[in-house]
């Protein structure tokens, strides 16, 4: 009986991507990002393991949203006391902290449990176009989350 291989730490290639955020769609960016957080573009793709590789997203302050999602997406967020929840939009917490908009959107795009946790260490997000990853050799990778014909 023959048994499916396991990749090892041997096997697991990881690399690092860098990801330019500036002027891509929110939702379509965090999907791609996860995939390959999760590492479902490999062929060695296993659901309880982490086969995924690094990704570094520069540029977080220039992501875009369609509609009035400026205005009207909200975050939310509770200290844990009564009458503790805090509010704010988009543009207030683009403004605040603009790295905190991707992370959230890739979070609740990964697996509610451990597996997840350790997978979204794997995410480094950054303002602006530099990073402190250039020791690990990153490859940019083109998501075009814009479709043609749009503006």
């Amino acid at each position: 009986m023959t048994k499916t291989p396991l990749p090892t730490k041997e096997t697991l290639d990881q690399k690092w991507f860098v990801v330019d955020a500036a002027d891509q769609r929110l939702g379509r960016l965090a999907s791609e990002i996860a995939m390959i957080l999760r590492g479902k573009n490999k062929p060695t793709f296993t659901p309880n393991m982490d086969t995924g590789d690094f990704v570094v997203v520069i540029n977080a302050e220039k992501v875009a949203v369609t509609g009035r999602k400026n205005e009207q997406k909200l975050y939310r967020r509770h200290s844990g006391r009564p009458g503790g929840m805090k509010e704010e939009t988009f543009d207030q917490l683009k403004a605040r902290i603009p790295e905190r908009i991707i992370e959230k959107a890739v979070k609740g795009m990964l697996p509610k449990n451990t597996l997840g946790r350790r997978l979204f260490t794997k995410l480094k997000v950054y303002v602006g176009d530099q990073h402190p990853h250039d020791a690990q050799k990153p490859e940019t990778l083109n998501i075009n989350t814009i479709p043609k014909g749009a503006k």
